[in-house]
């Protein structure tokens, strides 16, 4: 896959301003027919996700804590002890890079792992893949989301796409997270990527 095709530069700083650029992705990828559903084993992130994903998230050098107040960096990557990374410290393009790859590699095994055998459109898999990526495999579990589960176990796609709304963060509701679910939801019935913050004229903000 390789995100270093990715061209960072119009997101750095806090979650994207006005107006935002799109980043430049030149990523080669296996041609996947995107009107016919397909074990997810088979999909991987679109370059339209990927875009996405980056106006979401923003880029971010400097370590800072989210709205739920982990320390975070580059393209909403959460620091981990191996990470040896503390808030305040400023990381290279490289890494940020090297972060998203793994993060996207891990989500994309995570959404294999929560979908077992269900068939997909590649925008279905991207909106799961960016649910996982914002919450992580764990706050899908069936413990944790088990109406999603069961619309996955019963093949009942509707049932997903209305399971796909995650708002709180740090027990509060973010409005960031309220646009984030919104085009989550656009692109998983729709296969519209577009940011509904564009029509509603406020900025990005996770």
């Amino acid at each position: 896959m390789g995100a270093g095709a990715i061209s960072l530069a119009a997101f750095t700083g806090p979650p994207a301003q006005t107006p935002r650029a799109k980043p430049a992705v030149k990523i080669s990828q296996p041609i996947v027919a995107k009107d016919v559903r397909m074990p997810a084993a088979l999909l991987k992130a679109s370059d339209e996700f990927k875009q996405a994903l980056i106006e979401e998230e923003g880029v971010r050098y400097t370590v800072y804590r989210d709205v739920a107040g982990y320390p975070t960096v580059g393209v909403g990557h959460l620091v981990r002890p191996a990470d040896n990374l503390r808030v305040g410290d400023r990381i290279s393009e490289q890494r940020v890079l090297e972060f998203l790859d793994a993060d996207l590699e891990t989500a994309e095994e995570g959404v294999r792992i929560l979908v077992g055998d269900l068939p997909l459109y590649q925008h279905e898999f991207d909106a799961l893949l960016d649910l996982v990526y914002n919450v992580g495999l764990g706050n899908v579990s069936e413990r944790e989301s088990p109406r999603l589960n069961a619309a996955i176990a019963a093949g009942d796609y509707e049932g997903i796409a209305s399971e796909l709304d995650y708002r709180h963060a740090g027990g509060k509701v973010a409005r960031g997270l309220e646009f984030r679910s919104e085009r989550r939801a656009k692109i998983f019935m729709d296969a519209t990527y577009e940011d509904p913050r564009e029509a509603s004229g406020e900025a990005s903000n996770t």
